[in-house]
């Protein structure tokens, strides 16, 4: 296990440790609660070792701030015989066991037997729980079409292997919930999945984001930080919109997918991880490798496996199965009743163009529930942004997908006032999905 050590005789610290080492575990030390705090960020512990009485933050203190955080780290306080009153005020606060100074070694290896057996109950427990996950990921891809069977097919298959997969597809479509599908259908549900969308964050600290950083590599780090990779390692790390990373960044994904290593920033140590890697995109990677702006021999790594999500109006007889799907979600949500949707409510929505694919849908049916007086869904309960868009479907039709999403975009945001929030709402895309969107159709 990886041990933490708290207390500020540096004899009575330094005999803890020696004797934790020998046993097999990784040791990290520190004088003081706060400094144990900090060496807990950066390291990461099982356990810890914690004396009561210490000057700057006690270990009463440390309890309580740690396990707000940590609250699986298994806490041993250390106490002096005259002060037992204060291991019951430990425990009460959520230390798993304590000791009584001087130290028995042997007891100590007691304890730590206790705690190894209470961490394999948590990991089974969330394991148990990860399979409950993977069951409703599944129950999120809804669908009888042959469209949608292929992509689940796919999944089946991929779910198998350790190999590398990119998943494609219009915003909206479910990327995140077929790469769920794929970790929790793997030998590595046990493991974290990790989801990280690659254009949330600033280029300056994405990096950090994913490779974590020492303290004081740049201003502001005032401790070390543990990046996503490290976090999934043993299981599965989704980098989604990975077309829009930029070059530096392009060179260190293609390390981590060669070697499976990489630096934290301002770090001189590689670290190797266990980690399967799924990427999403709904960029055409090919074209932007073309132009220059991403890497030909990443596109190839990230490319082993390709698989493609239609979008919705690919797959319209879906439409009605995902109605019906929503409902039953919304209604929980938002504790309505909503017993279904009147036929010209429904035939307006399977003549819609789904621009924000699922994800409209989910969106619409959610806003429609919420504001129906009555038990069903009717034409007047859904936005008019949709009937607008239907009304002349003769003129629509000539119109191509680009020009057709342009439009969309133009529409919603001449009804909100070119607020982008609210616009990317009504489409039901994320924002940065609509700003960028908004950059390559020149919208003004």
């Amino acid at each position: 296990m990886r041990i933490l050590v708290i207390d500020d005789e540096a004899s009575q610290r330094e005999l803890l440790a020696g004797h934790l080492e020998r046993l097999g575990h990784r040791v990290t030390t520190a004088s003081n609660g706060e400094d144990g705090l900090n060496a807990l960020h950066g390291d990461g512990a099982e356990a810890a070792l914690v004396d009561m009485r210490m000057p700057r933050m006690d270990g009463l203190t440390f309890i309580r701030k740690s396990l707000e955080t940590n609250p699986d780290l298994a806490i041993v306080v250390m106490t002096a015989y005259g002060t037992v009153e204060s291991a019951v005020e430990a425990m009460k606060a959520g230390a798993f066991d304590y000791l009584l100074k001087p130290v028995d070694l042997d007891h100590v290896g007691v304890i730590l037997n206790k705690i190894d057996s209470n961490q394999k109950l948590l990991a089974e427990n969330r394991y148990l729980k990860r399979k409950l996950e993977q069951v409703e990921d599944f129950k999120e891809i809804i669908g009888t079409s042959s469209a949608i069977k292929k992509v689940m097919a796919d999944v089946s298959r991929v779910a198998r292997s350790d190999a590398t997969v990119l998943i494609r597809g219009e915003s909206g479509t479910g990327k995140e919930l077929v790469a769920r599908a794929i970790h929790f259908a793997s030998q590595r549900s046990a493991g974290p999945f990790l989801a990280v969308n690659c254009t949330s964050l600033p280029e300056t600290l994405l990096e950090s984001e994913l490779f974590g950083h020492e303290r004081g590599s740049f201003t502001g780090a005032t401790a070390r930080h543990l990046g996503r990779f490290e976090l999934a390692d043993r299981g599965t790390i989704f980098l989604d919109e990975i077309g829009d990373i930029n070059p530096a960044t392009q060179v260190k994904l293609l390390r981590v997918l060669e070697s499976k290593t990489f630096q934290r920033l301002g770090g001189e140590r590689d670290i190797k991880v266990d980690i399967r890697i799924l990427t999403a995109t709904n960029r055409n990677l090919e074209a932007k490798v073309r132009e220059g702006s991403f890497r030909e021999d990443l596109f190839y790594r990230l490319n082993v496996i390709p698989i493609v999500i239609p979008p919705l109006r690919e797959r319209r007889e879906d439409i009605l199965l995902l109605i019906e799907h929503f409902i039953k979600k919304c209604n929980q949500k938002n504790n309505k009743d909503i017993r279904g949707i009147t036929p010209q409510a429904k035939d307006l929505m399977m003549r819609h163009d789904w621009p924000g694919n699922v994800r409209e849908l989910e969106n619409l049916i959610e806003r429609a529930i919420v504001m129906a007086t009555g038990d069903v869904i009717d034409i007047e309960n859904i936005d008019p942004f949709v009937g607008e868009r239907n009304a002349a479907p003769e003129r629509m039709e000539v119109l191509n997908l680009e020009e057709l999403e342009k439009k969309a975009i133009v529409e919603a945001l001449g009804k909100t006032g070119g607020g982008l929030v609210e616009a990317s709402e009504l489409l039901g895309i994320h924002r940065n999905t609509l700003r960028l969107k908004i950059q390559k159709y020149k919208i003004q």
